[in-house]
């Protein structure tokens, strides 16, 4: 194999295909990257065996072949190499080792047979839909943070991608929870999406997604079963095994009975909260709201520190009401509101609050209280 390309273009894909392939491996190949130079240029595929990333990158081949060489060694050499170089690559010597040259830079890299390389075969998907690059973004974007890291409740270890019929009609949607806050966000159903299977994307994908969408102008082509997903964008193709579990139903836990609704400057609430939750416990986090006409008075306790109170004018003419809430998850939603403004309905101290920009708005958060 002998390849020639811009070290840019070989940065850009291996910034992407090296984040697949963990730090510590039992599997040695899994380790590597795949390098295979052909026709069409130089492709590099890794995979942790759940999830593979394969790109090609535009290059002169004088010789065409493969070999699998350490992914983050690979990553770290081309990343420090001199901006605007033209980096060559080039099987040497009996034991197949990779000769990387830049400018006057050189180095060797040991290499591992391409034969030994796992192939994540994705098998039939039979649903397939295009999607703006810019609106998948925002499914992610605006409900990664509420997946669960807790691995025992491994079906919420991800996003829950369905589409739901509605009267105004077919919605895609995308749904997080970790059992103490929900985000769901919606848009209108790409053509081919309806009848595909609700299917939880990983959170592990869901990130590798986010970063290989960088375009927001583009389109990105989806293709998935009921276990495995496959997204293509530009020269990029994604593959990943979906989590084998059903997620909850989770309608039961979005409230529709909410009677009191607060609307409140969203800058200058989550300014509010960040000021008083400084005195809080790192373990407890808790901030108090305390709801009467028009008047919003957000209060910390810790007895090992001191306390915080701040107020703020709010649009609320309900009963009054003291409710808590971790001041962590409120800052997480209110960081995902597009408005001036947030909408939160509330019912009582024990019961789920729904946040939203407004009514009918295609994002809506729930959070649950926490005793204070």
């Amino acid at each position: 194999m002998r390849v020639t390309l811009e070290r840019a273009a070989l940065l850009k894909a291996l910034a992407h295909v090296h984040r697949v392939v963990e730090r510590r491996n039992t599997i040695p190949i899994l380790a590597n990257v795949l390098l295979r130079a052909g026709d069409g240029g130089l492709k590099l595929q890794a995979t942790d065996l759940d999830l593979e990333i394969v790109e090609r990158v535009a290059a002169e081949v004088a010789q065409g072949g493969a070999t699998t060489v350490p992914a983050h060694t690979f990553y770290d050499i081309v990343r420090k190499l001199p901006d605007g170089s033209q980096v060559a690559l080039e099987m040497t010597g009996e034991r197949g080792q990779l000769t990387i040259r830049a400018g006057r830079s050189r180095f060797t890299l040991q290499t591992l047979p391409d034969s030994d390389f796992p192939d994540l075969a994705a098998g039939e998907l039979p649903v397939r839909f295009e999607i703006g690059a810019a609106d998948l973004r925002r499914l992610i974007d605006k409900t990664q943070f509420a997946i669960s890291t807790e691995e025992t409740r491994y079906y919420l270890n991800g996003i829950y991608l369905h589409v739901a019929d509605l009267p105004g009609g077919a919605t895609l949607r995308a749904v997080a929870t970790d059992g103490h806050r929900l985000a769901r966000v919606e848009l209108a159903a790409p053509s081919g999406a309806k009848g595909m299977p609700g299917v939880i994307v990983p959170r592990k994908t869901v990130s590798e997604i986010q970063r290989l969408v960088e375009d927001p102008e583009g389109l990105v082509a989806v293709e998935l079963s009921a276990t495995k997903i496959r997204v293509s964008f530009g020269q990029a193709v994604l593959t990943s095994k979906l989590i084998d579990g059903t997620f909850p139903d989770y309608n039961r836990v979005i409230p529709t009975g909410n009677d009191k609704r607060l609307t409140v400057d969203r800058a200058e609430f989550a300014s509010a909260v960040d000021r008083v939750s400084t005195i809080s416990s790192e373990r407890g986090r808790a901030v108090k709201l305390s709801l009467a006409d028009r008047k919003l008075v957000l209060t910390v306790t810790n007895p090992d520190s001191g306390n915080a109170t701040e107020e703020i004018e709010v649009d609320y003419d309900s009963d009054p009401l003291d409710i808590g809430f971790n001041s962590r998850y409120l800052l997480d939603i209110a960081s995902q509101l597009e408005g001036d403004t947030a909408l939160i309905r509330l019912a009582d101290p024990g019961s789920p609050t729904l946040v939203q920009d407004r009514d009918d708005a295609p994002a809506l958060y729930v959070l649950m209280p926490m005793r204070v």
